[in-house]
């Protein structure tokens, strides 16, 4: 019972920043910087930021200028530099991903020691008031991870995550899962895509938009006078970025 009381009264002191009840709906416009020192003058109604590495000053900083903020982080990876890394036992890690993400080793997400480091992390995105939350590389399945990873696998973590997610009050977006988008779509809030227009997986998130939920999409290599058409007849939100996804934004005008 204590300590029950304790994170009620650790989260009725966080303040009121934070919007629980926030789902971002198509067209919505948005920044997406995961590395480097968070420009907040961009002119986007969402933020997508690193959850370490932004400091809670910057986070109260973009609620103030009217801003909604999602929080990044890796729940199928494992990353050296974060501060809970030695969290991770051994058994749990292989294969490091492809280039140039090859400084991250793939998770074992059917190991029952991963879910309580990813709640962990969901705390602390609520704990620094970020309205929503990026899981990244939940498609460990479709790679060569060193584990026997199915889509059955990946369904019931991604689910986890979600649900987690929601409990502590927090948008969750659903992170490059084409071929799971339809059966995944119900559990989650919106979607963060890299690329789908270069490798033609754009139409598998539709379920989205037709249940007013955002898709938040982004291309490496893409001309705006291209994309920019093809993305507001999708009712997407588009942004063309530097692989670094550092501050240089190209944003596709948003229509209705």
């Amino acid at each position: 019972m204590l300590v029950s009381v304790i994170v009620v009264l650790c989260f009725s002191e966080m303040g009121s920043g934070a919007d629980a009840d926030w789902r971002p709906a198509p067209r919505t416009t948005w920044q997406w910087q995961l590395s480097g020192a968070v420009d907040t003058s961009i002119d986007a109604q969402v933020y997508d930021i690193d959850l370490f590495d932004t400091p809670r000053e910057t986070i109260d900083a973009l609620h103030l200028a009217g801003r909604h903020v999602v929080c990044h982080f890796s729940a199928g990876s494992y990353e050296l530099r974060r501060p809970d890394s030695e969290r991770f036992p051994r058994r749990v890690i292989d294969e490091p991903l492809d280039p140039p993400y090859a400084s991250e080793r793939w998770l074992d997400i059917r190991r029952a020691a991963v879910r309580p480091i990813m709640e962990a992390r969901l705390d602390l995105a609520r704990l620094k008031q970020c309205d929503g939350v990026e899981p990244d590389k939940v498609d460990g399945y479709e790679h060569q991870t060193g584990f026997k990873l199915k889509a059955s696998h990946q369904r019931s973590y991604n689910r986890f995550i979600a649900d987690a997610a929601h409990d502590r009050g927090l948008a969750v977006g659903l992170k490059n899962n084409a071929k799971l988008a339809t059966v995944l779509e119900p559990s989650f809030d919106f979607a963060v895509v890299e690329q789908c227009f270069e490798f033609d997986e754009c139409a598998k998130y539709s379920p989205f938009i037709d249940r007013g939920k955002a898709v938040l999409e982004v291309e490496y290599d893409a001309e705006p006078d291209a994309l920019c058409p093809a993305a507001a007849q999708l009712g997407f939100s588009a942004i063309v970025k530097r692989l670094d996804v550092g501050i240089p934004r190209v944003p596709c005008p948003t229509v209705g």
